[in-house]
Order: C-alpha cells, then structure tokens, then sequence
C-alpha cells in the first residue's frame, strides 16, 4: 500500500470512471488490557487495516470489505466486481453517493496508546484493587486505548481525513462474598481528565450499598432512579429505531409524521453532538458528511430524524450527516440525593442488558438489570434488590421521566471486538415515576 492512502484510492476512482466509488479506509491500532479477579488476564495490542468499498454502476452496486489490502488485492476484486455487477438486481432508490465537501479544522490528537502505556493502566488498576480490596471486592473489565486514521473517499470528490484516539475503562467491582456487582466507567480522549481520587471514591461509595442484604421485589411498576448508563442504553435504544431515516422509511419509526408534535415533557431535549464537552468526538459520519449538532427532541417536542444521504433522496428528508454517535439527553436541575430522598419505595437501577425489542414501532423492549440495583426506602437506598427483568415502552420511560440530574455523565461503550471501536454518550440520572418491573431472576 502506498505511503499515501488517499492519493491511491483518488487513483482508483479515477482509472474507473465508468464507476462510482465510495472507500473508507481505516489504519488502526488498539492496545486492549482485560483484567479478572484483580488481576491482568490479558493484553492484546494489535495493528490493521480495513477498507470498505461500495461500488455503483448504474443503479446496481458491490459491496466488499478487506483486512489488510494489498493494491493488487483491490484492483482485483474491483475487476471482478465489473464483470458481476451487470448481473445484479437494480437499486431503484439509489441517486447519488455523498457530496457533502465541508470540512472541519484538524486538530492534532495524541496517540493514546503510546500515552496510557500498559504500565500506565495497570498502576491505575492497582490503586483502584487496593481501595477495594479491604471490603473484600475484586475487579474485572477492561481497558482500552485505540488509535485511528479513517479516510473517506469518493467519486463525488469527497476527501476527508479524521483521527481518533478514545480512551475507555469499564469496570466492575465485585463481592468474593456473594457475587454483587457495581459497575464504574470512564471514557474520553485525554487520560488527564481521568480523576482517579473521585473514580475510587466514587465505587467505594456503591460498596458499601452493595454490602446491605439482597432481597427480591414482586412484580409492580416502580418509581425508579435510573444511573446515566441505563438511561443512556434507553434513549440509544429510542434514538436507533425511532429516530433515524431508515426506521422512518421502513414505517418502523414511532416519531413518523410527529416532527413539530409535543411527545415528552418540557424537560426533555435530546441531541446527538460531537461538540458536547467530554464526549468521543468524531468529524464526519461513514459517509463523509461532517458531523454537527443535531437536536433530535427539543423541550419535549419532536424536531428531526438523522438522514444520511442515502435516505435523504429515498425520504426527501433533509440530511444532517448525524448517525447518533454523540447522544446527549440534557442536564436537569436536581441534584441525585435529592431525587433519591423525594422517594418513598422504589430502586436504583445501575445498568441494563440483554435488551431486546418486542414492538419497535411501539417501542416496547423487554430486558435485565445488573450491576446493582438497589430499593429505595423513605428516600435512602437500603438494600441489594436480585437482577429484574423489565418490559417498558421506550417513549413511555421518557414521557414518565419527572426529574433530571443537574450533571451530565459520559458513559462510554465498545463492542469489543474486531477495532474495538469506542463512543460515548452524555446522560443525567433521571427519576421515572414508573418502569414496569415483570419479575425477578433471584440471582445477582
């Protein structure tokens, strides 16, 4: 592959002028540490590199994507992609790929792995095993440093550049008593806004609640607190099969023919923005568009769908270049405490799995608690509530939402697999006068 990666590909698309071509090519490095039972179990530190291409011809088209690509590898499987598309089936809603040519100022960005260095990581987990280890807690997660160079390339002229460098600590604490988890986290693309001191205190604190007694709760709808991490899971959930154009078109989408409606109380506004303070920046969407603000919900009123460009011809929505990378369901006035002590009975949910949906155009999922759900009793939480499965409508929870935090928490999440791709969103805690709870599963 040659030093320059863009001129190569500008090459390609310029041999093949019967065709339109649209590369994003990444050139990543991850250094991925898994630790267990307080102690490193695995670091893997790796370097690749992924194309992805799709090719027009007409309005038929070939899709491919390779790890690390020769240039001979991808003229090959360019030629042999013209000899098949004739015999593909036609796109009738194709128009056009992207065209978007606005561009952001590049800002240089550290590499991070070279930075939080492996030594690095592990004093960090020390300190943290150390502070826990007197409750008679150990810790398991993971520790994540990437670094990523994306070009996005197209026939249009499209030919853009963009650098990340995230950084992600999920952990979890965990009782060698009885197998209670609390779960902590920290993401972002500068280790120095990691505050060790607050991120132990912080888990100790969930702790010392996680060492009361464990109960079961009957089934009923609850009043409940949900951290920024469940909350966060939700609104990504809602945003994901509400609020783009591909769930618009498929009639899939709750918010359809609502745009300018009243659908959540004043309090609620949702936006997906790379500028939030804190949160994983990224520049463009995959498709080149440059990545703005986009308000999705604003004081309770429906405002917009993501649109990329593909859909943006298909619907005639407008595009935005947004893909919901950056959610961020803004700050209340309350402080937790006191959201918690307006309480009588209810729990504290921490964190949410296994989600599924049940009815997307209803938006009704069904899924777990874990890592710490808590019951709340004359305003104190008071005891370790067993894991609960939930069956809710999403727009429900947000239409049910009564109180937001007056802080914003980033949470970061990865999938954990092929790049370890990173991106976070910004969440409050929020108080929900009622989330169904449909059982519980009596185990931790």
């Amino acid at each position: 592959m040659k030093s320059s990666y863009a001129d190569f590909f500008a090459e390609i698309i310029n041999h093949y002028q019967e065709l339109k071509i649209a590369f994003s090519f990444q050139d990543w490095g991850t250094d991925f540490l898994r630790f267990f039972n307080s102690e490193v179990n695995y670091n893997i530190t790796k370097d690749n590199l992924n194309l992805k291409a799709q090719i027009y011809k007409g309005k038929r088209s070939y899709s491919f994507q390779m790890d690390s690509p020769t240039e001979q590898d991808i003229i090959q499987t360019i030629d042999n992609a013209i000899l098949l598309i004739d015999k593909l089936p036609e796109d009738p809603d194709f128009v056009d790929l992207e065209d978007n040519m606005e561009t952001v100022a590049e800002i240089p960005k550290e590499n991070n792995i070279e930075k939080v260095s492996l030594a690095r990581k592990i004093n960090i987990l020390k300190q943290i095993s150390d502070a826990v280890k007197p409750y008679d807690y150990n810790i398991y997660g993971t520790f994540i440093c990437n670094y990523c160079t994306q070009y996005i390339i197209n026939s249009n002229g499209v030919n853009k550049t963009m650098v990340n460098s995230p950084i992600m600590l999920e952990l979890k604490a965990m009782s060698q008593k009885n197998d209670v988890t609390v779960i902590s986290s920290f993401g972002g693309e500068d280790i120095n806004d990691f505050n060790l001191e607050n991120f132990i205190s912080e888990l100790i604190e969930k702790i010392k609640i996680a060492r009361n007694d464990i109960i079961d709760v009957q089934p009923d709808n609850y009043e409940v607190i949900l951290a920024p991490s469940s909350i966060g899971q939700l609104v990504a959930y809602l945003v994901f099969v509400g609020m783009n154009a591909i769930s618009y078109d498929k009639r899939q989408s709750y918010f359809e023919n609502k745009i300018g409606d009243k659908v959540f109380s004043d309090i609620i506004t949702i936006m997906d923005d790379p500028s939030f303070p804190g949160l994983i920046s990224t520049d463009y969407n995959s498709d080149g568009h440059i990545y703005k603000k986009n308000v999705l919900v604003k004081n309770g009123t429906f405002k917009k769908f993501l649109v990329n460009n593909y859909y943006s011809y298909k619907t005639g929505m407008v595009k935005n270049g947004g893909e919901g990378q950056c959610l961020v369901l803004d700050k209340g006035n309350t402080t937790l405490n006191s959201m918690i002590k307006g309480i009588k009975k209810g729990l504290y949910i921490s964190n949410l799995h296994y989600m599924n949906f049940i009815n997307p155009k209803e938006t009704s999922v069904t899924g777990l608690t874990r890592d710490g759900t808590f019951l709340i009793e004359d305003g104190k939480m008071t005891k370790v509530v067993n894991n609960l499965r939930y069956t809710v409508k999403l727009v429900d929870i947000l239409k049910n939402i009564t109180a937001l935090e007056n802080v914003c928490h980033i949470i970061p999440n990865s999938g954990n697999y092929g790049a370890f791709s990173i991106k976070s969103a910004a969440m409050p805690h929020v108080k929900v006068s009622s989330f169904k709870i449909t059982s519980s599963t009596e185990t931790i």
